[in-house]
């Protein structure tokens, strides 16, 4: 009974923690928002800028019940998802090889220390003019910034594998790509796993900024029209839902590098 007891204990209090980790961030958002809508309404903040939180969502509610906004929302989402995948893919490709090559890396350093400051956003003009303003422009924007977060983890978790381990797995006869497969990219994986969190919040931010500059279909495309129509209210309640889908899809790819990384760490002591 002592035993289960005592394993009980730390579950409980586990649980407790986590329950006041989510309580107290929520009821400081619930009192700025309070806030903000007592602020409003006794007009020490301008309505015609900052409508009441009520407003805002009695707006939401309108967008949601209307089915605008699960249109948008799906929109960004996708372009979202396609500006990951294809800047994880690719960044670990290459990032793979430079790393496995350093001589080919080095040649190519000057290169990607020119094209990784450059802003995505100034990028726009030519890629208006080059690929048009549908949502391959989105993607190739939100690809272009997400792509550089990932390459350099990649290339140094890849050049971070153990000697020990490389110099033991040549004693026993191990091949290149049995190297590569056993060593290097189990090396690799705790960084790949933390570019891919930096990578979704820089890849839906691009994705979000290039809707309200090119306006195509999104949540950025609705913030413009109700900001071009005077309709403040629905224009904060697009932009919480893009907070809110930050919020979520970044705790969605926090989950997945969580299990990724227990599962490697499991297999790494086995």
């Amino acid at each position: 009974m002592t035993a289960v007891a005592a394993s009980v204990a730390p579950r409980r209090r586990v649980r407790r923690d986590g329950s006041r980790a989510f309580v107290r961030p929520a009821l400081a958002v619930a009192g700025l928002l309070l806030a903000q809508e007592v602020a409003t309404r006794t007009g020490v903040l301008p309505a015609s800028y900052f409508p009441p939180v009520s407003e805002i969502a009695t707006a939401l509610a309108a967008e949601v019940t209307g089915g605008r906004l699960l249109q948008a929302l799906g929109a960004t989402v996708l372009t979202w998802w396609g500006a990951l995948a294809l800047a994880l893919g690719l960044g670990t490709a290459v990032g793979t090889l430079l790393g496995l090559l350093p001589p080919l890396e080095a040649l190519l350093r000057p290169v990607i220390e020119f094209l990784r400051p450059v802003p995505s956003v100034a990028l726009i003009p030519l890629v208006v003019l080059t690929i048009g303003t549908g949502s391959r422009s989105a993607l190739f924007l939100a690809v272009f910034a997400a792509f550089w977060q990932v390459l350099v983890p990649v290339v140094a978790g890849i050049r971070s594998a153990p000697p020990i381990a490389l110099d033991t797995a040549r004693v026993f006869g191990l091949g290149t790509l049995q190297r590569i497969r056993w060593i290097q990219l189990p090396s690799m994986l705790p960084q790949l796993m933390t570019a891919a969190r930096l990578a979704t919040s820089t890849s839906l931010i691009l994705v979000v900024t290039a809707e309200i500059i090119i306006q195509m279909p999104g949540l950025g495309s609705e913030i413009t029209i109700a900001r071009t129509a005077g309709n403040p209210a629905r224009m904060y309640a697009y932009i919480a839902v893009s907070g809110m889908a930050g919020i979520a899809l970044n705790a969605a790819v926090g989950a997945i590098t969580r299990r990724v990384n227990a599962a490697h760490g499991q297999d790494g002591t086995r």
